[in-house]
């Protein structure tokens, strides 16, 4: 097995139906510009709230992807 090295970089997914839906946007969307991502960790979450109830959800992500060789 070869020695990998990671590259991190920080986005935010949002959605209006819930905090895993909001990760899988990030991450589906980061996706689309970012090669070899391996991994996430949920840094914070947060959201909206409109008239007493939860309106949207934001996930900020730290992504982790492997630098190529």
């Amino acid at each position: 097995m070869a020695n990998h090295v990671y590259r991190l970089s920080e986005i935010v997914g949002s959605s209006p139906t819930s905090v895993d839906d909001a990760i899988r946007t990030g991450i589906r969307k980061a996706a689309e510009t970012v090669r070899n991502i391996e991994w996430f960790e949920t840094q914070e979450i947060r959201g909206q709230v409109v008239d007493g109830d939860v309106a949207y959800y934001q996930v900020r992500l730290k992504i982790g992807f492997r630098v190529e060789d």
